[in-house]
């Protein structure tokens, strides 16, 4: 079956805005062209590996420098981008790249490269384990035929496979990846020269932890990109972000409070933009740590929660609350569920039941990587301390702390409990449920034999229908289970120059290329 043939089964086909559909619209706007660009991250890299973390403001650094090799939209099948045509076949699919790729170093993009660089993210003996295997459950190898044909192998559903590799797949050079030092001593080097993609934007200026200026790439394959210069930074603070973009030191913002809304949208020149975002905000119960190896203690504590007091209270009514792991939208929610409602009794009858009454737990959560994160996590915790038979308190940290506490996996509970989130940026259930529930998954935070086999089964299913019905089958069994506490889907807020077009995007990527200035 090809690639095609594919589409119209699975029925996933779409329109995506890529590079060459803004390209013509360059020049066209008024006198004055925009030359330059900063853009405001809640958070900074901390690794120049651009398949080290699943963190989506590193995706909006990196993707610029590692190009996707597909255009994609979310819960659509991929475009043809740097990978021009592809065929499926019996648990496989073979890909033919563009001829005329190259690095930023001089050297031709091959197949070799496409496959080494995806090996590295499902085989520990190619390269340090990354955490981004959570995004290919399903592919299983890689090689190269040719100079210009790369295979990827994969188990189950074929749409499934093309969710995956259309979202993770790009491609670093094996030799020179291979010949690079420690990422200790690359960093300590603070040199633009660590860096070696294929994209639109070339590095010319690097700051470990601050910031990071890309310049377009004269020899790009595709249609030149929209600013001659792209610089990234980071504020970990909401309110500097803002101030960021009202004095014209940022040209745009991530993440900005709803209580800066108006202030933005009064500056003179910028204005605020927003959509909802496939971001699933909730607390990870590690289910063989106690008290959380009990379902009904973490029962008790979605109880214990009223999320939409949180959502009006710290989010000022930005946010729906979630009921379960995929967010409405997504392939496989399940529109029949509905969230926890708080009931304090049933909670405290419930950690009875569970015989943890009394217990003392923490809270540990991010500051600035979500929209107002450390105030939703404070009151969760206010919340499960209103308990008679439970004590909470919160501990706010670092992101990185968070993160690395949702990539230990399960043999590791130092941090059992944490806030975090988790953009669903595939639009299919399985990508938000298969790296936090499987053996193996990348990110798993719970272990659950019953859970784990249905979304094995799921990722086998071919019928697209037949396919949703198992999901959000799934999504319902995950709500029984409470391996979370299920709080509320993020609405994504942006400050922006009025004068840059560009519409925010539900899988919260931020591309230049879709900007028009």
């Amino acid at each position: 079956m090809d690639r095609r043939t594919l589409l119209k089964v699975t029925g996933v086909a779409g329109t995506t805005v890529g590079l060459s559909a803004v390209a013509g619209c360059l020049g066209d706007g008024g006198d004055e062209e925009i030359d330059e660009i900063t853009i405001t991250l809640s958070e900074f890299p901390d690794t120049v590996d651009p398949i080290d973390h699943i963190t989506g403001d590193y995706f909006d650094v990196f993707d610029h420098i590692y190009e996707p090799l597909f255009n994609v939209q979310p819960g659509e099948a991929p475009e043809s981008r740097v990978v021009e045509d592809w065929n499926h076949g019996d648990g496989s699919v073979e890909m033919t790249l563009r001829d005329d790729v190259q690095f930023h170093d001089g050297q031709d993009l091959t197949a070799e490269d496409v496959a080494f660089t995806l090996q590295r993210q499902i085989d520990a003996e190619f390269g340090p384990a990354s955490s981004q295997v959570a995004g290919l459950g399903s592919i299983e190898g890689a090689e190269a035929v040719d100079e210009t044909t790369v295979e990827f192998q994969y188990s189950g559903a074929a749409a499934l496979a093309e969710y995956e590799f259309g979202n993770y797949a790009r491609a670093m050079n094996a030799e020179w990846t291979r010949e690079q030092g420690g990422e200790e001593e690359a960093i300590a080097g603070s040199s633009a020269d660590i860096f070696n993609g294929t994209g639109p934007y070339e590095v010319v200026d690097f700051t470990p932890d601050t910031e990071i200026v890309l310049e377009r790439f004269d020899d790009y394959w595709g249609d030149e990109a929209p600013f001659e210069r792209v610089t990234f930074n980071s504020d970990t603070e909401s309110n500097g972000r803002a101030t960021a973009v009202e004095t014209g030191s940022s040209d745009m913002s991530i993440n900005i409070l709803p209580q800066d809304t108006q202030t933005i949208n009064d500056n003179d020149g910028t204005e605020v933009r927003r959509v909802t975002s496939f971001r699933n905000i909730f607390c990870v119960m590690k289910n063989e740590s106690e008290p959380f190896d009990s379902q009904e203690f973490r029962q008790a504590m979605n109880y214990a929660v009223d999320n939409q007091a949180i959502i009006d209270g710290s989010l000022s009514s930005f946010g729906s609350p979630m009921s379960q792991p995929s967010p409405p939208g997504v392939n496989g929610h399940n529109p029949d569920l509905e969230h926890y409602s708080q009931d304090i009794e049933q909670a405290e009858q419930l950690v009875e039941d569970s015989g943890y009454a009394g217990v003392e737990i923490e809270l540990t959560a991010p500051q600035g990587r979500y929209l107002n994160d450390a105030a939703v996590a404070e009151r969760v915790a206010d919340q499960i301390d209103q308990l008679e038979n439970v004590s909470c308190e919160p501990n706010i940290v670092d992101f990185g702390v968070v993160s690395d506490a949702n990539s230990a996996g399960m043999d590791n509970y130092e941090i059992p409990f944490f806030l975090i989130g988790w953009g669903v940026i595939t639009g299919d259930t399985d990508y938000a449920v298969s790296g936090f529930f499987q053996e193996g998954g990348g990110v798993q935070t719970f272990r659950d034999e019953e859970l784990d086999s249905a979304i094995t089964e799921s990722q086998g299913i071919d019928d697209q229908d037949e396919r949703e019905q198992a999901l959000q089958d799934l999504n319902e069994m995950a709500r029984e289970k409470a391996p979370w506490i299920f709080l509320h889907q993020q609405e994504s807020i942006y400050g922006i120059r009025d004068d840059i077009e560009w519409e925010p995007r539900e899988d919260e990527n931020i591309w230049v290329w879709e900007m028009n200035p």
